[in-house]
């Protein structure tokens, strides 16, 4: 799906040829004197219309209008947050019969945040899975016409949410696709697929390779499975290799029967879902390998899965990570800390400025904050801040959870050197406390996507999070670094500036 940019207002989107118009209408909403604005004002003043986010009023080939379909949609106070609840209320909108091309036009005032909005919400709308589904309704939608009165002032956000939208959708395929048809070595050929773009460059290690690093906790929990477990090491590299790295770690455990200490049947099938933390770091360079931003990343991927067979790892049983340090093993469905515990400290070789990892790991963080946020443990608060930060800029939100050293009381072991369960109280804190055991001092934060990553009951399937909030910081950090290195060397590292496409009507 293609997304233009183009020099539009309700006077000259009037003549805009498409299969349907889509006006949203703001509460600063100012009456004009051109025929759709005198429209929209006849529509709110019979109340035919509200400029409540998702309240709408659909016309067919209106008299005036080139457009084939009009729909008036409700804005609200026309930011980020209103304009994804107004898409998401005509989502079906975006996928009906004919609908091939779109325009989309503010009437009101248009921000960056709410162009990124719009984007962003119309490529999930248009998403379908069809992998294992082929019969299933697909969207006709092939172009997507955005206009505002300056596309200048927008165009960087324009460009950035389209390269979050392919990631968010990249992330989303994954983490939909069942099982089967998402192991751990097809999972490593996606992560080889992405080096075929600029600057990526991608590694695949197998349970040799793994157990040569002396991984022992992440083999402990492929041990059970006939699938070979898969190491995967991307790299972006769009800075000087000099430049240290920033690190993405991702729980990659494709399906998740809790091994020995097997879970309930009941919805167990959304354990295909436990791997959206790899599916993330998927996306997150996939919009990466598009924005081509000046800064070092690596990904790593610790990907398996966790099942119950004569060799799986049993409760009580200790195993020794990269890191030295022997784990008793009290439950075995807390793996992903197994396998993530091993790749951080894996990490470490890179040297890298910060390392977050991200796994839909507790239960816990699902009762404490739902489906809205995030849970986020940071171990320095700059760190912590700007992931907060990018969170709100991006709409992919999260909230800081305490990381407290009496937390870790709970992960004692007289067994070894630290259980991987602290008891039911405070299990998503305390499973942070196990990770923070292998990262030393490097700045560090860990988010737990369990209750963010994916939807259940009707509406069941992968959201793509939190790969906006990710690419928001990882930019963030790329133009730091560069106004840091323009201050030191101003006459060299002057970025080239950004091409979006844009058009003026009629062009």
């Amino acid at each position: 799906m293609n997304f233009d940019l183009k020099t539009l207002d309700l006077r000259t989107v009037a003549a805009e040829k498409c299969d349907q118009l889509v006006v949203l209408v703001g509460e600063d909403f100012v009456p004009g004197d051109d025929p759709l604005a005198r429209l929209i004002a006849q529509a709110l003043k019979n109340k035919d219309l509200e400029t409540k986010p998702g309240k709408s009023l659909a016309l067919y080939q209106p008299p005036g209008m080139a457009a084939r379909r009009l729909l008036l949609v409700g804005a609200g106070p026309g930011d980020a947050r209103a304009v994804r609840q107004a898409l998401a209320a005509i989502a079906p909108a975006f996928r009906s019969p004919g609908v091939k091309r779109v325009v989309v036009c503010f009437a009101g005032g248009v921000t960056a945040s709410a162009v990124s909005a719009v984007v962003q919400g119309i490529a999930q709308a248009r998403y379908v899975y069809t992998l294992t589904k082929p019969k299933a309704e697909t969207s006709e939608l092939t172009r997507v016409v955005l206009g505002v009165p300056e596309p200048k002032a927008v165009a960087p956000a324009f460009e950035t949410s389209q390269a979050v939208a392919l990631g968010v959708e990249l992330a989303r395929e994954w983490g939909n696709r069942p099982a089967n048809h998402a192991t751990p070595s097809m999972l490593a050929d996606a992560a080889k697929a992405l080096a075929k773009h600029p600057n990526v460059q991608c590694k695949v290690m197998g349970p040799a390779e793994v157990e040569r690093l002396g991984m022992g906790a992440f083999l402990a929990v492929a041990r059970g499975s006939a699938e070979p477990l898969r190491f995967i090491e991307l790299r972006y590299t769009g800075a000087a290799r000099g430049q240290s790295p920033l690190v993405l770690v991702g729980k990659g455990i494709t399906f998740d029967t809790g091994g020995i200490s097997i879970k309930p049947a009941s919805e167990m099938d959304e354990m295909k879902f436990d791997m959206c933390g790899a599916a993330s770091v998927l996306g997150v360079f996939r919009a990466l390998a598009q924005l081509q931003p000046t800064i070092n990343v690596v990904g790593l991927i610790p990907t398996c899965e966790n099942m119950p067979d004569g060799r799986a790892v049993k409760p009580g049983d200790v195993v020794t990570s990269m890191s030295g340090q022997t784990i008793e093993v009290l439950n075995t469905d807390a793996e992903g800390r197994l396998v993530l515990c091993d790749a951080l400290s894996y990490s470490k070789r890179h040297k890298p400025q910060a390392i977050v990892d991200i796994a839909t790991l507790t239960g816990a963080c699902v009762i404490a904050l739902g489906g809205v946020r995030s849970g986020l443990f940071a171990s320095n608060d700059a760190l912590g801040e700007a992931l907060l930060a990018a969170g709100e800029a991006s709409g992919d939100l999260a909230w800081r959870m305490p990381l407290d050293d009496e937390y870790a009381e709970g992960l004692k072991s007289n067994f070894a050197d630290l259980g991987n369960v602290g008891g039911r109280p405070a299990g998503s804190v305390t499973a942070a406390k196990f990770l923070q055991a292998f990262v030393g001092d490097v700045p560090w934060a860990h988010l737990d996507i369990a209750g963010t990553a994916w939807k259940g009951g009707a509406a069941k399937g992968a959201t793509g999070r939190p790969v906006a909030l990710l690419t928001h910081w990882l930019l963030a950090r790329a133009e730091a670094q560069a106004a840091t290195s323009q201050k030191a060397t101003p006459a060299r590292n002057k970025a080239a500036p950004r091409k979006v496409r844009t058009s003026r009507p009629g062009a």
